[in-house]
């Protein structure tokens, strides 16, 4: 997905700013793989270059246990921790997009 919005990075709108500026972007890590925060910040990082806004808490992942692990797939339910992660990551980035969208970022001349 990154790799295809790096066709952006030099897309600007009728202002001047990056196409994507105003634009609300989340994190989700899936997978049993210790290192969610290494991937969360790449992935933050390369949004970040395109233009995109990223909320407070704007991720969520999930990471087994080393001492008990087990595969999320097999959990049966959603881990308390990860839903309410998921829930307040989706507000943030409903609140920011609706203050964005009342009032954009400035255009730089």
């Amino acid at each position: 997905m990154l790799e295809r919005l790096d066709a952006e990075l030099s897309e600007t709108d009728e202002d001047g700013r990056k196409s994507m500026s105003g634009k609300v972007a989340l994190v989700a890590v899936v997978g049993n793989e210790d290192g969610a925060h290494k991937i969360v910040a790449d992935c933050y990082q390369a949004l970040d270059d395109i233009g995109f806004a990223i909320p407070a808490n704007g991720c969520t992942y999930w990471n087994s246990t080393i001492t008990d692990p087990k595969d999320y797939n097999d959990l049966g339910e959603t881990p308390e921790a990860v839903d309410g992660m998921t829930k307040t990551a989706a507000a943030n980035a409903a609140h920011l997009a609706r203050l964005l969208a009342g009032q954009p970022y400035p255009v730089q001349s």
